[in-house]
């Protein structure tokens, strides 16, 4: 088992109806969970790879009702560390 969490921004807020189609997602074999953040208008699908892609993941969250604007990275790099000012003019 090959375990992947994918990361998607929805725009408009899903309807009751649509918020269990979503909740039933976890009905089909190969998704291990799926968590909806309100607040920050997102949602976390965590899955088997060797069963589903992430295109399926995909087309399951839309087939739902959940309005998909963007994939998000599920991690960024931190910006490199600034030189300081002192160093840099003795250069």
């Amino acid at each position: 088992m090959t375990q992947l969490d994918v990361l998607y921004r929805y725009g408009i807020p899903p309807a009751e109806a649509a918020a269990l189609a979503i909740a039933r997602t976890r009905e089909v074999y190969g998704v291990r969970r799926v968590t909806l953040d309100e607040a920050e208008k997102t949602v976390r699908v965590e899955y088997d790879a060797t069963r589903l892609n992430e295109a399926m993941i995909l087309q399951l969250l839309r087939r739902a009702g959940l309005d998909i604007v963007e994939r998000l990275p599920m991690f960024t790099t931190p910006e490199p560390a600034a030189e300081p000012v002192a160093a840099a003019a003795a250069k």
